[in-house]
């Protein structure tokens, strides 16, 4: 037995006996009692998430999750006051009686008010230090992605996440998000549950998610637990809003990026506070940059004077019928769009043309059974994502994926923060893609697979001192017949209430690919493929076991708490043990269509956080490495066989091992962001952001030639005369160059103007770039002009609340 043998049985057996003497205690006739509720916003009906519960004059308490649940388990019979406070807010209490084996439902509503208690949000933000592990995990609220200085007044998450710590971002044109060492392929992104698969949009300041409709967005960039499958580097999980349930409202915003606009509120209004009732909610937003680009910037230079050729309408609506014990029912649709153009930025002439649309609806629900403590959440949805590129020097390239998802899961609540979760999840997706690698050689491949699985987690919290949460998940991929054990694991030691010691790890799979290639930095054609049933070989031409994505993650932690700044160091470590990607040696049609690589990211992150009274500031400092391990054509030569009376001549790719950076392997990244509230209402808000980057790998040009189709015409073609079209030479070694240095700050100013309680009107100054620097986007090949992201960018935004 080898020793990650013997440490993964001994954690099944230290889970199964915990599991074990836990049902033994459940089985016991209770002598105690349990409270459980929602906490909600008293103004508009919504949850409250992350807020504790308490029993005053005892320690028993909880604390609300994403859908504001909380429960208070093993609660001794008798009277108690019921309270629960946050920042903003009055304090809420209610007197509540309980007996033993009695479970009682509260639903606590909690009224804003005019000055902040600031020792409320403390206490809670302490509560969750010392009960979550969060290890690799951040939690955001709309109210942090608008302290954040925004690119036309319009805070968008996809701009927020680029501050996070261990994502890089590629650029503002056509950029993408790469979290600790993985491709956007490897990173899922949930919206309520279900998976969208390309939420950024080609602008890449802007994501499909409305930030207005968003309650809650969890980040897991590594180690992340059993909930979570299908992706081997990090989870991007978007909860949004319900709806105003009590009035009409929204907001109106238009800049010279977009208009945007949000609508909420009750269809059928409670009879009685915290009755049932039903609301709706509907955004939509649009951009037409690529009008605006040129009428009001052109006067600003390139590349405005040309036109940025981007735009893009998303839209999204919700309904929500709520039961009076809590329990709902959501149903959901949206459609994203999105276009794009490749501009030479000498000639003017269009070199390609992108555009790719999402679109789906679906279902969730949360059930609070009256008779148990226990939450039970589903959700079941079908959507559709396709996307297709037509280039000037290739031929067209599509791809799509759709498909279902479904799943149930129960979570229970026990005594000190403790936590059970299970759940059950199927889907079937149909991938489709018709791609040309740079020879022209073609590759269309259409797959289906159905994905069954089942997963455990247990939060263990002993104490207020230590915290231990193993998880399981089961995997089965049917078109490969494959099963995944996937064990996970986190740890978390609190050494006094200021210093705490963190760690989580696990083996994580996937069945979907990408159709990037990591050759160049820019690359607008994001499609997906599910894993191929064809044999394919690793670096050392022997054949996997199963064609997956397959890595293990580790990652460790120290918060530190000094005064009101709050420290968290994290070294990480990614193995991306298996990483199937589309051929390189290619260069027959016959030949296989994919291989298989490796990939090792290792990193460490230092944030600090410093957030008090009118005072805002938020700095971290990244440093990471990614590698990754594929076979590459070094050249051709013609081969000769012999036969009894005939001989043969075909072209064979001389091939090599070669380790190289993936494109986005940033090794040092410093984000600084400061936010202060001003004017004796708080009515204006001052932000900046300051982002360096170390320069990002890309692969070299070593010459051209002209690329001469000698079959154009069939057997008369007379290739001596035929006009080719540029072919480019590149480099052996992949990514074996790098560009420059990037740095850019941004500064934004925001003032509100009261109308009535209920309305007020917000005003946006931003300005992009504030010294101009030219930060390389990518350069042209053919010609080597430089091609530079965003300039100078000034942007005003005016935003009707209501």
């Amino acid at each position: 037995m080898t020793a990650i043998s013997r440490i993964l049985h001994r954690l099944v057996l230290t889970t199964a006996s915990i599991f074990v003497f836990s049902i033994i205690a459940w089985a016991q006739v209770p002598t105690t009692g349990t409270i459980k509720g929602f906490v909600y916003d008293k103004a508009s009906g919504e949850p409250m998430i992350f807020t504790n519960v308490l029993l005053e004059g005892t320690k028993l308490g909880g604390q609300t999750d994403v859908d504001g649940y909380y429960s208070i388990t093993q609660v001794p019979p008798g009277t108690y006051t019921l309270y629960t406070s946050l920042i903003g807010y009055d304090t809420f209490k209610t007197s509540v009686t309980i007996k033993a084996g009695q479970i009682v439902s509260k639903k606590l509503f909690l009224a804003q008010r005019d000055i902040e208690l600031e020792g409320a949000v403390v206490s809670a933000r302490k509560t969750e230090k010392v009960t979550q592990i969060n290890a690799g995990t951040i939690t955001v609220t709309p109210r942090e992605m608008k302290m954040l200085p925004s690119t036309g007044g319009e805070p968008d998450i996809a701009q927020y996440l680029q501050v996070v710590p261990g994502v890089i971002f590629t650029g503002d044109q056509g950029g993408q998000l790469y979290i600790r060492g993985g491709s956007p392929t490897q990173t899922g992104i949930l919206l309520d549950g279900i998976t969208i698969y390309n939420p950024f949009h080609s602008i890449g300041l802007y994501s499909v998610f409305e930030t207005d409709a968003i309650r809650n967005v969890d980040i897991q960039t590594a180690g992340f637990n059993a909930q979570y499958g299908n992706r081997t580097s990090a989870i991007v999980d978007v909860t949004t809003k319900d709806g105003n349930k009590n009035r009409l409202a929204g907001k109106l915003s238009v800049s010279p990026l977009m208009a945007r606009g949000l609508l909420e509120g009750p269809i059928v209004k409670a009879k009685k506070e915290g009755g049932a009732s039903s609301t709706f909610l509907l955004s939509v937003k649009h951009s037409y940059l690529d009008q605006t680009s040129k009428s009001i910037y052109g006067s600003l230079g390139e590349p405005f004077k040309t036109g940025l050729p981007y735009s893009f309408t998303d839209i999204y609506g919700k309904v929500t019928i709520n039961g009076d014990n809590g329990s709902k029912l959501n149903l959901f649709g949206f459609n994203f769009d999105d276009k794009a153009k490749s501009i030479n930025p000498v000639t003017k002439n269009v070199n390609a043309e992108f555009n790719w649309k999402a679109t789906g609806g679906g279902a969730t629900f949360v059930i609070t059974p009256g008779t148990s403590a226990a939450l039970i959440k589903g959700r079941f949805a079908y959507s559709r994502y396709e996307i297709g590129a037509n280039e000037v020097t290739f031929r067209p390239r599509n791809s799509s994926i759709d498909g279902f998802e479904g799943g149930i899961d129960f979570t229970y609540f026990l005594p000190g923060y403790s936590q059970l979760k299970y759940g059950v999840e199927v889907s079937g997706f149909h991938t489709s893609l018709d791609y040309a690698n740079s020879l022209g050689l073609n590759t269309t491949l259409d797959r289906r697979n159905t994905l069954g699985s089942i997963f455990a987690m247990y939060r263990k919290n002993f104490g207020d001192k230590f915290i231990f949460e193993p998880g399981f998940r089961l995997q089965y991929y049917s078109s490969l017949d494959v099963f995944t054990p996937e064990p996970r694991i986190g740890l978390k030691f609190n050494a006094t209430k200021n210093l705490r010691f963190k760690a989580a790890g696990g083996l994580y799979s996937q069945n979907i690919l990408s159709t990037k290639s990591d050759r160049d930095i820019v690359n607008f054609f994001t499609g997906f493929i599910l894993s191929p049933d064809q044999e394919i070989r690793n670096t050392d031409n022997e054949r996997v076991n199963s064609n997956l994505q397959r890595a293990y993650h580790a990652v460790f932690g120290i918060e530190v708490d000094v005064n009101k700044v709050e420290f968290n160091l994290e070294p990480w470590y990614k193995n991306f043990y298996q990483n199937i990607q589309l051929s390189r040696i290619k260069i027959n049609v016959q030949d296989p269509d994919f291989t298989s690589g490796t990939g090792q990211a290792y990193g460490v992150d230092l944030s600090a956080r410093y957030n008090h009274k009118r005072v805002y500031l938020w700095g971290v400092v990244s440093y990471q490495q990614i590698k990754y391990k594929t076979v590459v054509l070094t050249g051709n030569q013609l081969t000769t066989t012999y036969n009894p009376g005939n001989q043969y001549t075909s072209l064979v790719g001389v091939q090599e091992v070669q380790t190289y950076p993936p494109p986005f392997d940033r090794r040092i990244n410093v984000n600084l962001l400061g936010s202060y509230t001003a004017g004796k209402k708080r009515d204006w808000e001052l932000s900046a952001r300051f982002n360096l980057g170390s320069p990002f790998p890309f692969t070299q040009t070593q010459g051209f030639y002209e690329n001469v189709n000698i079959q154009q015409n069939g057997i008369p073609t007379n290739y001596l005369t035929q006009n080719g079209q540029i072919g480019i030479i590149y480099a052996n070694d992949i990514n074996g160059g790098r560009l420059s240095y990037y740095h850019r700050l941004d500064i934004s100013a925001k003032k509100r103007f009261e109308l009535s309680k209920n309305s007020n009107i917000e005003t946006t100054l931003s300005l992009t770039n504030v010294y101009n620097r030219n930060n390389i986007f990518y350069i042209e090949r053919l010609d080597n002009t430089r091609v530079f992201q965003l300039p100078l960018f000034p942007s005003i935004n005016a935003t009707w609340n209501f």
